[in-house]
This record gives C-alpha cells, structure tokens and sequence, in this order.
C-alpha cells in the first residue's frame, strides 16, 4: 500500500507541474506572438480564433470546398476511425453491463438412471413418491424458473470500469475529429501543390517560347558569322533540358490530382481547380486568438485528456481488485418428475438466494502485475498529455513567425522577378546589337525561370503554411 500511495501522490504532482508548464507556456506564447507577427495576427487580449470557424467558411475555393466535402463522406481511413467509435461505443455499453444486475429465464427437461446400488438408487428403492406408487425408472425432470445473479459494486470497480471506457469512446470521437482536421488540411496542400505545379507547367511554356525566339536569332547570327556553332549549341541545350523538364511537371500533375484522388476516396480522374488565380491569390488573416483556446480547439488535446482520466480509473479499477466481492444470486421457479405436477404449488415451487463475499488470498502476483501496469499507463498517460500540449503550442508559434517571413520573402522574390524578366529584354537587345555575349543572356533566362519558380513556391508555401496555422489552431473538424 505504500508503494500505491506514492505512485498515487505522484501522478497527482505530475498532473499539478502539467498545469503550471502549460501556464507558463501560454503566457510565454502571449508575450512573444507580437514579436513573432507584428501586425499579422491580433494581440493575445483578443479572444478571436480562426481554429472556431467551420472549413467550408475559412476556404473560399468552391473546388476545393467540394473536394473536403466528398473526402469527408467516401475517405476510407476515416470510415474506418468511424468503425472504432462504434466499437468503443459498444465497449462502453458492455462495462454498463456487468455493473446492471443481469436476470435469465431457464427451461430445462431431463431423464435420469440411477443405479440401484447407489445412496440416490437406495432413497428411491425405499421411498415411494406417494403412497403405494415407486419411483419411476428412468425418472423425469422438468424445471422452468428465472435466476439472477448481481455483484454488488462495493468498491466502484464496475462503475470506474464502465466510466474509463466512457472516457475512451470520448477519445475515440476527438481522435475521428483530429483525423478530419489532418483530413482537410492534406487536401488543402494537396490542391494549392496542384496549383503551384500548374503555374509552374505554364511558366515553362511561356519561357520556352522565349528560348525558340532567342534560338532562331542566333542561327541567324551564326549564318552571318557573328557567332559560332558553340552559341547554337548551348540555346540548343537550353531548350531540350526545358523541354524535359515539361514532362517532369506533367507527371508531378498526374501524381497530385491522384494523391488528391486517393484522400477523396475515387477512382483516377482529372481534378477541376482554377489555376489561373493562383498568384492572385493571398493568404487569409488568420486569428489566433488566446492561446488558452487551444486546450478547448484542439481535437488530439481534448483526446490525450480523456485518455489520461481513464488511465486514472484504471488504477483505481486494480485496486480495487484486491478487496473482496461480494455477489448475490437468487432464482425462483418450479420443478418436478413429471410435467402434469410442473406449476403444482407449493409441492413443486422452489427459489434460492445467496450471497458469496470472495477475497484474494493467495497467488496475488498477477492483481500485483495488473496494478503496477495500470500505474504505469497512467504515469505514461501524464507524459503523453504533456507532450501533445507542448507540440500544439510550439506548431502554433512556428506557423505564426512562418507568415512574417514568408510575406518578407515573397515580397523581395517577387522584386527579384520583375527585375529579372526585364533582364531579358534588356540582354536580348544588347545581344542582338552584339554588345552582350550569348552566355549573358542565357544566364539571364536560366536566373529569370527559377526565380519565377522559386516566386510560385513561396505562393504556395504561404498558402500551405495558412492552412496549417488553421490547423494547429485546431480548426478544420467542425
């Protein structure tokens, strides 16, 4: 019992230090989210949280809100997480059970043998059933009656039971939960990456129009001596490896219109999306309101909790083990050799009741292995608790200095390419008026495509990192 009191104190002392570690940790994160995002999100005294608001009001595709929409109905990973809460629900109803008092309706009909030699075939040799009339051979044996048997929950062993798997049906349901916010945020990165590849595939068409054009004036050049083969050679170059890279893009588009194909549960098909506003597009301010509000947003908080509080009833659960049970059975009804005397009453009536108290005696090393288990679960429970509260509120602080310096980035690439893109103009004309050389206005193009590209992933990032800011904010399951 010693042992049991200090693993009990503590958990206690762990579960307090949780707390106070979760405190500190919200008002560290209140301090430092104007640091992080100056002007992005609003100060931590503002209850506003964008994690409160449904998928379909925070998206404003149509196409991508249809695709969460059918995900959510034909995805086979959540169906099947949606199985497991019906079998945790069933769980719960059967610890319900074994606490209710449990009754059965019993018919029974028999034939009996006995030797005459034995103490039964010696009772029924000297014994007549009524006067002048032996018993019969073989003799009958008839019964109908209801039996029930009840253990009494002295201890709360039952009720702590049922409650525990109450706790993990609970936890069940904000696992499906958290599996829906993951759900919806994969199809969200998933269609901005389609997108992006997109932007990408029509980026190199646009370019490759401008390598030919440059190509045809320095085979011209060449015809009149002003080059040599080399410069043919390296435009060339230049448009086959761009050409090659076409088909690279078109199989990166095949092979995300398919992984989105996957997570909404259908067979191959085209994805309908409307890539032509992809760099239009701006990323939404996101609220992240107090930080407080993730322990009530969070679906995987709100399961590691419930978890946590079942492991708390499973301790108690073994421990109460080790107390005596008490059952009491009772049953009332008729029995009688012969079917004609069945209901005869009070000669064929008979009821019983009684009542067992069992304590374990010996061979108590398995209750021991069962509590010291379930203590550990709990210890290991506390732990887990305390890492899913840490991981939410270091997501959130990263995603929020993540939009800063996106915004940052984007908006000196977006300088870079606007510079470059006139280099091109620029290097073009010089080369043609044999005041640049031809390597310069390769250079130019190579720099000028990868900065474009480089342009569209920083899009795309900006927009992955919003749904992932929704996200760990714990929107996306309502």
């Amino acid at each position: 019992m010693r042992i049991k009191n200090k693993i009990g104190s503590w958990v206690v002392i762990a579960i307090v230090a949780i707390s106070i570690t979760a405190c500190k940790s919200l008002k560290v994160a209140s301090k430092t989210e104007n640091k992080y995002t100056p002007g992005a999100y609003q100060s931590s005294k503002d209850t506003s949280n964008t994690g409160t608001i449904k998928w379909n009001v925070f998206f404003k595709d149509p196409y991508l809100i249809a695709l969460i929409d059918t995900a959510l109905k034909n995805n086979q990973e959540l169906n099947i997480t949606i199985q497991e809460i019906a079998v945790a629900q069933a769980e719960v109803r059967a610890k319900k059970g074994e606490f209710l008092p449990s009754a059965g309706v019993a018919v029974g009909a028999g034939v009996e043998k006995v030797g005459r030699y034995t103490r039964d075939g010696a009772v029924e040799e000297n014994l007549p059933i009524t006067e002048g009339q032996v018993f019969p051979n073989p003799l009958g044996n008839f019964s109908v009656g209801v039996n029930a048997s009840w253990e009494v929950d002295i201890w709360r062993k039952l009720r702590n039971a049922r409650d525990a798997a109450a706790s993990r049906y609970l936890g069940t349901v904000e696992g499906k939960n958290f599996m829906v916010t993951n759900l919806v945020a994969e199809i969200s990165n998933s269609y901005y990456e389609l997108m992006a590849y997109d932007n990408k595939l029509e980026i190199l068409k646009q370019n490759l129009e401008i390598q030919k054009n440059a190509l045809e004036i320095v085979k011209l050049q060449k015809i009149a001596g002003e080059v040599t083969e080399l410069a043919v050679k390296k435009f060339e170059a230049e448009v086959y490896k761009n050409q090659s890279h076409l088909f690279y893009l078109q199989q990166q588009i095949v092979e995300a219109e398919n992984r989105i194909n996957f997570l909404v549960g259908r067979f191959p098909q085209p994805v309908i999306r409307n890539s032509a506003a992809f760099q239009q597009m701006v990323p939404d301010t996101v609220y992240s309101g107090i930080p407080s509000q993730l322990l009530q947003n969070r679906p995987d908080i709100r399961q590691a909790e419930l978890n946590l509080s079942a492991s708390k009833l499973d301790v108690k659960v073994a421990r109460a083990n080790f107390y005596p049970s008490l059952r009491i059975t009772a049953g009332v009804g008729y029995q009688a050799f012969n079917v004609k005397y069945l209901i005869t009453s009070p000669q064929s009536l008979l009821y019983n009741i009684a009542g067992d108290l069992v304590a374990p005696l010996i061979n108590r090393n398995a209750l021991k292995a069962k509590y010291y288990s379930a203590n550990a679960k709990q210890i290991q429970a506390v732990y887990s608790y305390e890492q899913t509260i840490l991981n939410a509120y270091i997501e959130v602080v990263n995603r929020m200095s993540k939009v800063t310096n996106l915004k940052n980035s984007y908006d000196l690439k977006q300088k870079q390419v606007d510079a470059l893109t006139q280099s091109i103009t620029i290097s073009t004309n010089l080369f043609k008026s044999a005041k640049a050389d031809y390597m310069e206005v390769l250079m130019t193009q190579r720099d000028a495509i990868e900065s474009k590209f480089d342009l569209i992933e920083i899009k795309q990032e900006q927009l992955s990192n919003m749904v992932a800011m929704y996200q760990a904010l714990g929107g996306g399951w309502r």
